[in-house]
């Protein structure tokens, strides 16, 4: 059996780096809400994270990721890893919102200057009118790990390259903002999660995450959300990727209202597992901050 998260075991956090990115200032308020007195350590992309959580001496360490924008959907890095973490026990313990405002950042005078933007995938497609508003299309955009990452590789000698991201960021590493608030969404948040080999402690107002495959039968999927119906359990989240074992095969990732501890939802999982080839709760937890 699992152990209820103790935060005064906590010797690391991991966090999407580099600093100064939207992943840093989240791991701020879970550091806020658990009391955490620890390192904090950046690592460059969610899969390295995950592989530190890992790791057999990783009992004591928790991490920071990114699962879920509302302007451009779940973050499929993060969804492809969660599955892979039955044989390891991490759950996720907590969640947070992070309000995201996008600035244009670099060394340029005007922007005309300007050749390439780099950033994130997402943080590029959140400006993707804005950017072919106010550029040409000979404009390249180049993809980084982070919005910090992308914020932290430019230089003055070179003014045609700029960067999207945070603006905190930006005087992290004393870079000029050119122009604020160019997301094309003014609503624009991003979910990060907070993970470990711990249990999350009920608190009346939680989530429970699970993942599970099916077999390849039609009514599968159907059989398995009649289920909550019948138990009266609320869904707030369905998706699905390629098991990448199978043509044809999927991974269902599901978010529900109530904690793993309640009789219904106990009931519900009894129910369940005869559908399923592979069945495990990611974590029971809320949302901190």
């Amino acid at each position: 059996m699992q152990e209820i998260l103790d935060s005064a075991r906590i010797r690391k956090l991991l966090f999407l780096g580099p600093n100064g990115s939207y992943s840093d200032f989240a791991k701020e308020k879970f550091i806020k809400a658990f009391d955490f007195h620890c390192v904090s350590t950046n690592l460059k992309s969610i899969s390295s994270i995950i592989r530190a959580l890992k790791d057999e001496n990783s009992e004591d360490i928790v991490a920071v990721i990114p699962i879920e924008n509302s302007i451009e959907g779940i973050v499929r890095e993060t969804l492809d890893n969660l599955s892979s973490l039955k044989k390891e026990g991490i759950k996720i313990i907590a969640e947070t919102t992070m309000d995201v405002k996008h600035a244009l950042v670099g060394f340029a005078d005007k922007k005309n200057l300007i050749k390439v933007i780099r950033s994130h995938p997402q943080a590029l497609a959140q400006c993707k009118h804005y950017i072919q508003a106010n550029f040409s299309d000979s404009l390249i955009e180049e993809a980084t790990l982070s919005t910090s990452a992308a914020i932290k590789s430019l230089s003055a000698e070179n003014k045609t390259i700029a960067a999207i991201g945070s603006i905190e960021c930006a005087k992290k590493y004393n870079i000029p903002v050119i122009e604020t608030n160019i997301n094309d969404e003014e609503n624009n948040k991003t979910r990060f999660i907070l993970l470990g080999k711990f249990l999350a402690p009920q608190t009346g107002n939680d989530k429970t995450s699970i993942t599970f495959s099916t077999e390849n039968k039609a009514g599968a999927l159907s059989k398995i959300l009649t289920v909550f119906d019948k138990n009266n359990i609320n869904m707030s989240y369905i998706d699905s990727r390629p098991s990448k074992k199978e043509l044809g095969e999927y991974v269902f990732y599901i978010d529900f209202e109530n904690h793993i501890s309640e009789q219904k939802v106990q009931q519900a999982f009894e129910e369940i597992k005869p559908f399923v080839k592979m069945f495990y709760v990611i974590g029971s937890y809320h949302s901190v901050g």
